[in-house]
């Protein structure tokens, strides 16, 4: 059981839309129970799976992850306008993300600019966020380069997530295609992103790294490899936005001989544990984060009582984390044990279909 919390949390979960979903979907969370209870949705746009919202929290960006619109070989990226009152999403506009099959988005901690990976594609862009929460067009566009040994994923690049750091000077592009996380420098003056002087780290052969999450002290960071289901730890120097890796440990048990990738990776607002999740072996992995080293040692995995955990998130009060089963159509709610870091389910599942992201905010005092 959880201890009575009076935060109210509001939940933005994306999806694909190829099935019987309909957009984006937006839940209310009870933070005291762990219950999700459906509040609206955005209707009318094809397959918004990321999510990111505007610092301000009166903007939702979703990249609509396609590989063509109108006849041009790209994806999407929607803005939405937050309803102060009710946390409903109204469509604003939409821009090219410069490359097909748009995967991740995330927006620069001054609200001035969208960051946007094209897993198809391969490529990075920058588009700029206008006065009124519309998108503009993008002001650059970086094509990545390169393959790696898997021949059937790393034939060329594939650009997987985008995220920037707590100084909002560098950006960092996970390419699951070159097994490189390429660095790049935020000019917000002139919306570039600029090669920084570590232009890139690579992570082993035919890891494949996929998400990326900073530890809240800043000192470390850790991708999760979706290829060999691994999670690399990293020493950060902030100073100039270079990563040295500590170590890779593996995020399946030791006796599981299936078929399983790795998604997504979160770390505690505590910085005591970080956690990911396994596609196939239907888990989240619980590591615990040594204090001094950044290393990682296995506290243990909990299932998420559904089939391919996509995506999940740890609600903004550091109580429940929500894991989005994206073949179960399921979003299931588990308690963090604080001392331990370990997951318990609180009983409670939300039916969603298809679900892909998971956004939670802290609903605002009226």
């Amino acid at each position: 059981m959880s201890e009575q919390n009076s935060e109210e949390i509001r939940v933005y979960i994306g999806t694909y839309t190829h099935g019987d979903s309909e957009g984006i979907y937006v839940y209310r969370l009870n933070v005291s129970s762990g219950a999700l209870e459906f509040e609206s949705k955005a209707t009318g746009v094809e397959s918004p799976s990321f999510l990111a919202l505007h610092p301000e929290h009166r903007y939702l960006y979703a990249v609509n992850a396609v590989r063509e619109v109108d006849g041009v070989p790209s994806g999407c990226v929607s803005a939405f306008r937050i309803s102060p009152d009710t946390g409903a999403l109204t469509f604003l506009n939409r821009q090219l993300s410069g490359g097909p099959g748009p995967c991740h988005v995330s927006v620069d901690l001054t609200g001035r600019y969208v960051l946007v990976a094209n897993y198809a594609g391969g490529s990075v862009a920058m588009l700029p966020i206008q006065s009124d929460g519309r998108l503009g067009e993008a002001t650059d566009f970086v094509q990545h380069t390169g393959s790696s040994v898997n021949p059937d994923r790393q034939e060329g690049p594939h650009a997987h997530s985008i995220n920037i750091d707590a100084g909002n000077r560098y950006a960092f592009a996970p390419d699951l295609g070159t097994d490189k996380i390429l660095i790049y420098e935020l000019d917000l003056d002139h919306g570039k992103l600029k090669p920084n002087s570590q232009p890139w780290v690579e992570v082993h052969a035919g890891a494949g790294p996929r998400h990326f999450d900073f530890h809240p002290s800043g000192r470390w960071a850790y991708a999760i490899n979706e290829l060999d289901s691994t999670m690399t730890a990293f020493d950060y120097d902030s100073s100039g936005g270079v990563l040295t890796e500590i170590e890779s440990v593996p995020t399946l048990p030791d006796d599981f001989d299936g078929k399983s990738h790795c998604a997504d990776v979160h770390v505690s607002a505590s910085g005591k544990f970080v956690y990911g999740s396994n596609r196939g072996h239907d888990s989240i992995v619980i590591f615990a984060i040594d204090e001094h080293t950044g290393q990682l040692s296995l506290v243990g995995h909990e299932s998420t009582q559904g089939e391919i955990p996509r995506n999940f998130a740890i609600d903004p009060t550091g109580t429940l984390l929500l894991a989005a089963n994206q073949e179960s159509d399921s979003v299931v709610t588990f308690w963090i044990d604080a001392e331990t870091g370990e997951l318990n389910p609180t009983g409670h599942v939300a039916e969603v279909p298809t679900p892909v992201c998971l956004k939670p905010i802290v609903i605002p005092s009226s």
